[in-house]
């Protein structure tokens, strides 16, 4: 498999299957949407601006006439939102092929998630197992399902701490630290649960994608930078586009050949960019003992604990 030059024309036929897209109103989200509705799937805006999710499913339509997208309310911040997220998907639908956990902030001024957690760690790990447990049903109902949870290059920056709700307080707060951490925890996640679709035989796939160096709108707390703003033109020629940054996380999603607990990244220099093949995670990604005791702790935090 590594050997394949992996591109947009490689995804199967997706008629009949349904998949969500958490943060699909913009940037890889918007691409990755774009992509499964392009190639027949049933595709569910998740975002926390309707207003902007529904501009973006009337540009995928433009550009898709045949395709078929749902856009619904969710807020990663607010867990009673996510539950209600879930609910909503859970009537409407029978069956759960593809949920991407997509959605993230990056490298934010310290702020609180309306249920009191650190807001990068809130939004990027704990909000997203939220609502894979909830829509774990689904999951399960649906042979051959798969959670693709997208990391980041920044995991590799830092380990994981369990202190203040799985981060510094703000009078230490480095947003840096606190994002190379959410990123390390959606590793652990993605791979532990993987392991507990093994340990109770169910017949989904956990995988974990990151995009490399592509240019999206995460960085946007970066824009008042002195070096961002004088180079800026600079880095829009150079980095890749959110389209190249979207495909490992749709090879994640979509390749037949893949298998449960994979990470999918670019393949070129320090993975930057490239087409999208399997790589290896930090050491700290892999220790059992800190991704069970995350799992626990996430279901203390949120209070959802999974159904297996």
């Amino acid at each position: 498999m590594q050997k394949t030059i992996w591109t947009a024309k490689n995804i199967p036929n997706l008629n009949g299957k349904v998949a969500v897209v958490t943060g699909g109103n913009s940037g890889l989200g918007f691409e990755t949407a774009k992509a499964l509705a392009s190639n027949g799937a049933e595709v569910i805006i998740a975002c926390r601006s309707v207003e902007r999710g529904e501009v973006a499913k009337e540009i995928i339509l433009q550009l898709v006439p045949s395709g078929t997208i749902k856009v619904l309310h969710i807020d990663l911040m607010n867990l009673e939102s996510v539950q209600r997220f879930a609910r909503e998907v859970k009537s409407i639908y029978a069956r759960l092929d593809i949920l991407i956990n997509n959605a993230g902030i990056m490298i934010s001024p310290y702020a609180l998630t309306a249920d009191g957690f650190e807001s990068q760690m809130g939004t990027n790990h704990l909000g997203h197992f939220a609502l894979t447990g909830h829509l774990l049903e689904l999951l399960k109902a649906t042979p051959n399902s798969r959670v693709v949870t997208v990391s980041s290059l920044a995991h590799k920056q830092w380990n994981i701490s369990f202190g203040n709700n799985l981060c510094e307080r703000e009078e230490s707060y480095n947003r840096f630290r606190a994002y190379a951490r959410s990123k390390l925890a959606n590793l652990l996640f993605a791979y532990q649960l993987q392991r507990n679709f093994d340990s109770h035989s169910i017949n989904c796939l956990s995988l974990a994608a990151h995009p490399g160096a592509s240019h999206t709108n995460l960085g946007r707390y970066m824009e008042s930078n002195v070096f961002i703003k004088l180079f800026r033109p600079l880095i829009e020629r150079i980095l890749p586009s959110a389209a190249a940054g979207a495909l490992p996380q749709l090879r994640a999603a979509v390749d037949p050949m893949v298998k449960g607990g994979q990470f999918f990244g670019p393949s070129g220099f320090m993975q930057l960019s490239g087409s999208p093949v399997v790589i290896k995670s930090s050491k700290n990604s892999y220790r059992t003992d800190d991704a069970v005791r995350l799992w626990d702790f996430s279901e203390e935090l949120t209070g959802v604990k999974y159904e297996w």
